[in-house]
This record gives structure tokens, C-alpha cells and sequence, in this order.
């Protein structure tokens, strides 16, 4: 054991010297600020997991030899102990070890469990979003924090190197005049739907930054990479279903939210409905896709359909060549404010916020008839810079984290 953590340590030494400290996501400082002995982070790949873990391990003022950062996916730790590991890191000193992709450790809940109850260690540790790492019994036990996708303002902030505020879901509503402004002079001759328009199509992922000329293949290995790891390998699921998971992504890229049942759905990717309500199950906790639910459903049981989307407007540019630029709007409205929020959506307008306002979702010139007359409603248009009373700028959205 003492020859894998020489050897690990030379690995994380060489990891930790080349992590590009310039730029932190909004979850840098929270999980700075947090003294719980152990910390995860859970999201979808691609997202900046593992940039996160490394920016803030040499944050830390603690000793090279006191700091350890890991990979469960490693060959080397195949088939190793993770409590027997850290035992032997506290053993000659570790103070705080960084675990990524933690849920390819075998039995990695029990281990992490044993590694709290029993040694004087902290512990920061991420992992994918397919797996459990969301289950009550898991989440009581650690602070669990969630990485989504970037936001619109997180991609300016990349691509224009500036750094932006960020508003909550009410300052927004209430002023969004004067913030839209705002944000438009801090980006000076910026044109700030361009940017949107960008965004849109490629702004999801932050490894764009780092290989913009491979960044769609990188997209679709990234699909490829959930779908028969975190799902197949997870879940049990063999190639064929892996195919039908494929056709489900590839549909519902292609058709409005609610153009399709769930029996014309099933029969077009060749399942059942009961197969397909837990591929749509899985999907969701992969974060490719995000199924809205009716709001009437908090209530009481009834027969109504979810809306369908792709988790984020990137995915439609490499799963399908021309997506409904609708369902683009919905899907990106749906994936910013979800992230702080409640959603659902409703017959009279396209969604519910936090069960208070409504919004319904169009271009610049879409009008308020689903919505007159309804208290706190607001149309969110695109293609427009500054909005009027209750109609705000779509592009808005996307600087809520």
C-alpha cells in the first residue's frame, strides 16, 4: 500500500502543478467557505468537476505531503480498499484527500462512510450524477453540492475574461431594466445577443475553452462516455438499450416538449411505456435530459404528460442538425432556472417558478394572451437587449449562478 500512495503522490503532484487557477466557477467559494469534514460534488461530465477539486486542493495552505489528490478510475486503484488507502495517506501525515469520480470505487458508499466514522481526515469527492450520490441517506451524512452546466454569465466571463455579477430570480424580475444596462456597459462595445446566440449552440461545457476545434466530437464522446459507463456499466444496460437510449435522446431533440406521447414515444424508439418512463428516469439523473412536470401533479394524481427536453441547449446542437428554436428557448430557460428553483409547467403559459411566477417562453415579439391577467406573469423574449414592464430578455436567465 505504501508503494501505490509513492506512486500516487507523484501523479497528484503533476496534476496539481498544471491546474489552471485563473478563472473559478460560482461553487469555488462556497465549498472554500465550508468547514463540513466531508464535501461532494455531483454533476454531469464535462461540467468542471475535477477543475474544481484541483483549484481548490491548491488553495489549501497545507503541506505537499498533507494534500493528496485521487482518481478512482485510475488502473492502480482498481480493486483497492478505499478506507485501507486513506488509512495508510493518514498514517504518514494526510490531513485533506481529494477523490474523484468516487463511484468507481468498489462499494464506494460503504468505504466513504467507514473513512468518516473512523479517521481524522477531510475529505473533498466528486462523482457523476448517474449514480446514487443523490439518495437521502447519503446526502444526510455529507454536504453534497451540485455543478451544472455553465451559465450564460460563466461563459461571458470565459470568453471575454471580465468578471460579472450575478442576481437572484427576484432582483431580476424586479429590475431588470436597469440590470440588463448594467451588464450591457460592463461589456462595453460587447454585443451581448451575439454572444447569447453562441451560447445557445456551444456554451454548456467549459472544455470549450480548452480545444474549441474538437469541441462538437468532445460533446458527443461526452454522451457516449455517460451513456455506456455511468448508465451501461452502472445500470447493467446492454449495447441494444444503449441504442434505444440513443433514439430516445434523438427524438426528443427533434419534437416540440409535448408534440409526442409517451405511447407514440415508446413505439418510435421500439420499448414499452414502462421501459420508457425509466429510461426517461435514468436520462434525467445523467442530466441529459430534463422532464418537467404538470404542476397540478404536486397535488394529486392525474393522467397529464411531462415536458421533454434535452438537459441543455448544447446537446441539440450535436444530437440533431436543425432543432426547434422553441424548444431551445424552453430548454434553456428550464436549465438556468432550475439549477436555484421549482419548475413545472402549466396550461396557461409554458412554466411555474419557485410556484409563484409564470412565464411564457417566445421571440421578441411574443405576446401576454395565455397570460393576461394572471399576477406575477412575465414573457421572457428573445432577440431583444432590454426589456419593458413585464417583458425581460431572455438571455437574462442565464445570470442567475
Amino acid at each position: 500500500m505504501k508503494k501505490l500512495l509513492n506512486s500516487l503522490f507523484e501523479l497528484s503532484n503533476k496534476k496539481l502543478e498544471t491546474i489552471d487557477v485563473k478563472y473559478h466557477r460560482f461553487l469555488y467559494d462556497k465549498l472554500k467557505k465550508s468547514d463540513s469534514k466531508f464535501r461532494g460534488i455531483y454533476g454531469s461530465r464535462g461540467v468542471g468537476k475535477t477543475t474544481l477539486l484541483l483549484q481548490i486542493a491548491t488553495s489549501l495552505e497545507l503541506q505537499s505531503d498533507e494534500i493528496l489528490y485521487i482518481s478512482c478510475d485510475h488502473p492502480q486503484m482498481a480493486d483497492i480498499s478505499l478506507f485501507d488507502f486513506v488509512s495508510e495517506f493518514v498514517k504518514y501525515g494526510g490531513k485533506c484527500i481529494f477523490i474523484d469520480e468516487v463511484h468507481e470505487a468498489r462499494g464506494f458508499e460503504q468505504e466513504l462512510k467507514s473513512i468518516y466514522d473512523f479517521l481524522d481526515i477531510k475529505v473533498l469527492f466528486s462523482g457523476s450524477s448517474a449514480i446514487k450520490l443523490t439518495n437521502p441517506s447519503f446526502t444526510r451524512r455529507y454536504a453534497m453540492y451540485h455543478l451544472p452546466i455553465l451559465s450564460f454569465k460563466e461563459y461571458l466571463e470565459l470568453s471575454l475574461d471580465k468578471k460579472l455579477q450575478s442576481y437572484k430570480i427576484e432582483n431580476i424580475l424586479q429590475d431588470h431594466i436597469d440590470i440588463a444596462n448594467h451588464i450591457m456597459k460592463e461589456l462595453n462595445e460587447q454585443k451581448v445577443l451575439k454572444h447569447f446566440e453562441k451560447y445557445l449552440k456551444i456554451g454548456a461545457y467549459p472544455f470549450y475553452f480548452q480545444n474549441k476545434d474538437a469541441y462538437t466530437q468532445m460533446v458527443l464522446d461526452t454522451i457516449n462516455t455517460i451513456l455506456y459507463t455511468d448508465l451501461g456499466s452502472i445500470y447493467n444496460i446492454t449495447g441494444d438499450k444503449i441504442n434505444t437510449l440513443r433514439k430516445l435522446l434523438t427524438s426528443i431533440c427533434v419534437s416540440s416538449p409535448l408534440e409526442l406521447s409517451v405511447e407514440a414515444l415508446a413505439k418510435r424508439v421500439g420499448t414499452s411505456k414502462v421501459t420508457l418512463y425509466k429510461y426517461i428516469e435514468l436520462l434525467h439523473k445523467a442530466e441529459l435530459l430534463r422532464h418537467v412536470v404538470y404542476e397540478g401533479k404536486r397535488f394529486k394524481s392525474m393522467q397529464k404528460p411531462d415536458k421533454l427536453y434535452l438537459s441543455n441547449t448544447t446537446l441539440f446542437s450535436s444530437l440533431c442538425l436543425e432543432p426547434k428554436i422553441g424548444t431551445v428557448r424552453e430548454s434553456f430557460f428550464a436549465s438556468q432556472v432550475s439549477v436555484d428553483s421549482s419548475i413545472y409547467y402549466v396550461d396557461r403559459g409554458d412554466f411555474l417558478v419557485d410556484e409563484k411566477y409564470r412565464f411564457e417562453i417566445g421571440g421578441k415579439n411574443k405576446g401576454f394572451d395565455q397570460i393576461k391577467d394572471i399576477d406575477h406573469s412575465f414573457v421572457a423574449s428573445d432577440a431583444i437587449e432590454v426589456g419593458f414592464k413585464n417583458r425581460l430578455p431572455l438571455w437574462l436567465f442565464g445570470f442567475l449562478y
